[in-house]
C-alpha cells in the first residue's frame, strides 16, 4: 500500500460489557488493547495541531497493525476535518509549484489516512457521499515533474485506487461523474514511470 482533513461521522459506541458469567470487569490493558489505546491517542492528537504531525507519521506507519482505526478515524470527532484541513493547506503550493518534500511528506501521511478510510467496507460509501475524493483532484491536476508533486500524485491514487479496489458500480458511478478520467489522462502524461504504472494496473 502507498504511505506517505469537517467530521462526517458519529462519536465511537462505548466498548461492549464483559460476556454474562465473565469474571473479568475489563480486557486487560495489553496486547491487542494497548495497540489500540496507542492508536485512539494518536487520532486524538491528530485534532492538535502541536501534535499533529507527528500523529500523522506514526498512525501512517503502523496503520496496517491497527484493527478497525478507519471506522475509529472516520467516527471521531473532528479528525476527518484535520485531515481535510492539511491537505487545503498545501493549495497555495500548488500553482506556482513551490511545495517543499516536508510538505509534501506531511499531507502524503494525511492521505495515507484517507486511504485507509476508502478501503474499509464500513466506511468506503461514507467517504464517498462525503465526496472526499474531490479534496484530492486539484494534487492529480499538477504540472510539477520535481519528486514532492510526484509522490503527492502517487499517494492521491493510491486513495482513488482503494475506492476501485472493489468492484463496486456505487464507487465506479460516482467517479464517472467527476473529472477523474481527465485527470489520469493528465497524469499518464505528466507522471513518472512509477504513477503510469500505478494507473495501469488498477
Amino acid at each position: 500500500s502507498l504511505a506517505a482533513g469537517p467530521s462526517f461521522g458519529a462519536p465511537s459506541p462505548p466498548p461492549l460489557p464483559p460476556p454474562s458469567g465473565s469474571s473479568a470487569a475489563a480486557p486487560p490493558a495489553g496486547g491487542r488493547d494497548r495497540k489500540m489505546v496507542s492508536a485512539e491517542q494518536l487520532v486524538l492528537d491528530l485534532c492538535d495541531p502541536e501534535l499533529r504531525e507527528n500523529a500523522l507519521l506514526e498512525l501512517s506507519k503502523k496503520r496496517e497493525i491497527f484493527q478497525d482505526l478507519a471506522p475509529l478515524l472516520w467516527h471521531s470527532f473532528g479528525t476527518v476535518a484535520a485531515l481535510l484541513q492539511e491537505i487545503v493547506s498545501i493549495y497555495p503550493s500548488l500553482s506556482p509549484p513551490t511545495l517543499s518534500p516536508v510538505a509534501s511528506n506531511r499531507v502524503c501521511n494525511a492521505l495515507a489516512l484517507l486511504q485507509c478510510v476508502a478501503s474499509h467496507p464500513d466506511t468506503r460509501i461514507p467517504f464517498l457521499n462525503a465526496h472526499i475524493p474531490l479534496y484530492l483532484y486539484p494534487f492529480l491536476n499538477t504540472t510539477s515533474k520535481t519528486r514532492p508533486f510526484e509522490y503527492l500524485r502517487l499517494t492521491s491514487l493510491g486513495v482513488i485506487g482503494a475506492l476501485v479496489k472493489v468492484d463496486d458500480s456505487e464507487v465506479i458511478g460516482f467517479l464517472l461523474q467527476t473529472e477523474i478520467i481527465p485527470l489520469c489522462l493528465r497524469t499518464m502524461e505528466m507522471g513518472s514511470e512509477l504513477s503510469k504504472t500505478y494507473l495501469i494496473n488498477t
